[in-house]
């Protein structure tokens, strides 16, 4: 198995954080093309940290087609902090700061999304999101109601600007979240502040062009990575 990239998400990288926040990670590796192929070969799609649910990582195929499908918290592993290898570049005698198949999967970034999965994936999440708000799950509603609107301004600026924002401290809904992390908000608001840009992104969807995953390009990609990686 070889970790190609691994980046910082959730609040530290939100910029909704404060100094109890846990830091959350994700990453993507790469099980060798032996592996899947040979008879009994056992290949895993997803990996934990023991003890740690806040580190999980995808095999580069499930990845990216969770990415295919506009997965939230898949695409934001495309454009969060990247954190530095620790592995040693003989050849200089340094650390490398990528893999440069990570570096070349990043770049994939605008073949991968399309229109209908952005809308819907996101605005599942984000009712999902709701849910555990208004059943106050593991009694982290701050949480749910920072993450439902986080996710739906994300995919309009995605639609908007082509764009996918990690850091929410330079975007209009910054201030809000800041407050909902606080605990500082009504249910009502919440609800219907949520509404307001679900109802804007089912709007982009209706009045663009609708654009479309280069699947092509992706299989390219993911057919060199086993090719490289026998």
């Amino acid at each position: 198995m070889v970790e190609i990239l691994k980046v910082l998400v959730g609040s530290r990288a939100h910029g909704i954080f404060d100094e109890d926040s846990d830091y959350d990670y994700r990453a993507v590796f790469i099980e060798p093309t032996s592996q899947h192929l040979k008879i009994g070969g056992k290949v895993k799609n997803t990996s934990w940290i023991e003890g740690d649910n806040d580190n999980t990582a995808w095999e580069i195929g499930h990845f990216l087609q969770l990415a295919t499908r506009c997965n939230p918290t898949i695409l934001e592993v495309f454009h969060a902090e990247v954190i530095p290898k620790t592995l040693l570049n003989t050849e200089y005698g340094k650390l490398v700061g990528i893999h440069s198949t990570g570096a070349e999967l990043k770049e994939l970034f605008p073949l991968i999304w399309n229109t209908k999965d952005v809308v819907n994936s996101h605005i599942r999440y984000g009712l999902n999101q709701r849910k555990k708000f208004l059943e106050d799950k593991d009694g982290r509603k701050s949480k749910y109601a920072c993450a439902y609107l986080r996710t739906l301004y994300q995919a309009y600026r995605l639609l908007t600007k082509n764009d996918y924002p990690v850091s929410m401290v330079d975007t209009p809904v910054y201030d809000t979240l800041v407050r909902y992390r606080a605990g500082d908000y009504e249910y009502g608001e919440v609800i219907d502040t949520c509404l307001h840009w679900q109802k804007k992104i089912e709007n982009l969807e209706a009045a663009r062009c609708q654009k479309e995953t280069d699947i092509d390009a992706v299989n390219k990609f993911l057919l060199q990575v086993r090719r490289d990686n026998w």
